[in-house]
């Protein structure tokens, strides 16, 4: 039985302490919070409830594993998990709307066609035939293995099969998402549909490559999933679980250094100056902070992928609603901005050759999230409703008041009389994240994803301090709820078994 000390108590870092525990160590997790969850929190006012995180999760299979592997009682008898119809619904710059069904290839082509004229829902479904070949050859080594030893190949090839295009004389091909959507996709509608799922990640469709296609696809492939409740209540039933297992938790506890014995992790020295020992350390943090516990230390070579930087952040806008949620109305809408170009310019600057640079803020209409549960938990009687409101933002800024003012005239779109109906709101700033996850200017990593030279992938899982593990979506396979989640079962697989597991059966 070794001993294990995880800091943090992320998704990430607790689907690692379970896995690890089950296995016969003896975990003990360091938070310096007051409580777990990191990203996916909760704040409450008035009898309204609302996350402070992500509010819909893909890939509820990495849950169910997470839940299979660690207990007797799957994740169904821990949460209630409900699968979101329609998937989405998307209100477009020149007012055409259309709203997604869940998981159906057949219902998303003949929404398309209705919504957007015969022809076009066929063309997004020859589309996705050709994302699922880039999952099909990225899904092992991008989300259930360990990150190769190689990953350059990862790095110089693009999984996406472009169409052909022939102009002229010359043939070209899609590398970037919005070359796939201007030249594969045509209509400016499509094009927006597809660019919206890199921007919701954080990511620039100028220059995210044609792998990126793989991220419509798997919300299209494995549906969109919503817990009652929240999503902070499948944070609730991981933490549960680990309490189960017998996992050790010292909530309001920072550490202050990784101890480096004889050149590994031998344990951690608290900010009162406790030193805790362990056969091995997992890190659940951002880089920043991982950094600074480790003094210096080099984690990552010339050679290895460096931890990614300057990455955006979100501007969320919780809302509290006179009257309740009006029958048949979506779950998520997205509210396209006015204008695209404007947009991206605005969040990342001018396009060049390879990645984008800063921009300043929100453009006058921003691209904006509207999510509407209709959960009675989340309200104080059937009269109100809680309404949660997200928009990429560049990470280290406070938004303005102006900002969130147009963020609620965008929101006005999809929720007809919101001036009248809105009771309060609350702001939750990119600096708001910062202080909950300690991310630096409060960005947020987005998945890993192949081709760009490797800009988009993230540090190996294993270090080079021996003993010291990283997790959570700051470490391979990224961010988000389902690849933090895998990252747990990479964490403990290397742990558990060695340098030569070979991932997640």
């Amino acid at each position: 039985m070794a001993r294990i000390a995880v800091i943090g108590a992320g998704m990430g870092a607790l689907a690692a302490a379970a896995r690890l525990a089950v296995a016969g160590h003896r975990v003990v997790v360091y938070e310096r919070a007051a409580t777990y969850g990191g990203s996916v929190g909760v704040v409450e006012r008035d009898g309204f409830v609302f996350d402070t995180g992500p509010g819909l999760l893909p890939l509820p299979a990495v849950y169910r594993d997470l839940f299979v592997k660690t207990g007797k009682e799957p994740l169904e008898k821990c949460v209630d998990l409900v699968q979101v119809d329609p998937a989405s619904h998307h209100v477009f710059a020149d007012g055409t709307e259309v709203s997604l069904p869940n998981a159906s290839r057949a219902g998303v082509v003949s929404a398309l066609d209705a919504a957007l004229g015969v022809g076009e829902g066929e063309r997004w479904g020859e589309f996705l035939v050709r994302a699922r070949e880039a999952w099909d050859r990225t899904r092992r080594p991008l989300l259930e293995e360990p990150l190769w030893p190689n990953w350059q190949v990862l790095a110089d090839r693009d999984p996406y099969p472009p169409v052909k295009q022939r102009r002229l004389l010359r043939t070209r091909v899609a590398t970037t998402l919005a070359e796939v959507g201007a030249w594969e996709l045509r209509d400016p509608r499509l094009a927006v549909l597809l660019e919206s799922q890199a921007l919701a990640y954080g990511l620039d469709p100028r220059v995210t490559p044609a792998a990126a296609t793989v991220l419509p696809y798997m919300e299209h492939a494995f549906g969109t999933w919503y817990v009652r409740g929240g999503l902070r209540e499948l944070a609730r039933a991981v933490y549960e679980r680990c309490l189960a297992r017998r996992v050790d938790f010292r909530f309001d506890t920072a550490v202050e250094r990784i101890v480096d014995k004889d050149g590994r992790a031998a344990g951690l020295e608290l900010a009162d100056g406790t030193i805790e020992e362990a056969d091995f350390v997992v890190a659940g943090v951002a880089p920043g902070m991982l950094e600074g516990l480790t003094s210096g230390t080099a984690l990552h070579g010339d050679t290895e992928v460096p931890p990614q930087r300057g990455l955006p952040s979100r501007l969320t806008v919780h809302l509290a609603l006179r009257g309740g949620r009006p029958e048949g109305v979506a779950h998520r809408t997205v509210v396209h901005a006015a204008d695209r170009e404007a947009e991206l310019h605005a969040l990342f600057g001018d396009r060049p050759a390879r990645t984008a640079s800063p921009g300043s803020g929100l453009p006058a209409a921003p691209t904006v999230t509207v999510l509407r549960p209709g959960d009675p938990a989340l309200v104080p009687d059937d009269d109100h409703e809680a309404v949660t409101l997200s928009v990429t933002v560049p990470s280290g800024v406070a938004p303005a008041e102006d900002d969130v003012e147009r963020v609620l005239t965008a929101a006005g779109r999809a929720i007809p009389g919101l001036r009248e109906r809105l009771l309060w709101h609350e702001v939750r700033t990119p600096l708001d994240i910062a202080e909950a996850t300690g991310a630096d200017g409060g960005a947020v990593p987005a998945p890993a994803l192949a081709a760009a030279g490797g800009r988009l992938l993230h540090p190996s899982n294993s270090s080079r301090l021996p003993g010291l593990f990283t997790v959570g979506g700051w470490a391979h396979p990224g961010g988000g709820l389902a690849h933090a989640g895998m990252s747990g079962a990479l964490v403990a697989g290397l742990i558990v078994e060695g340098p030569d597991f070979q991932g997640s059966q």
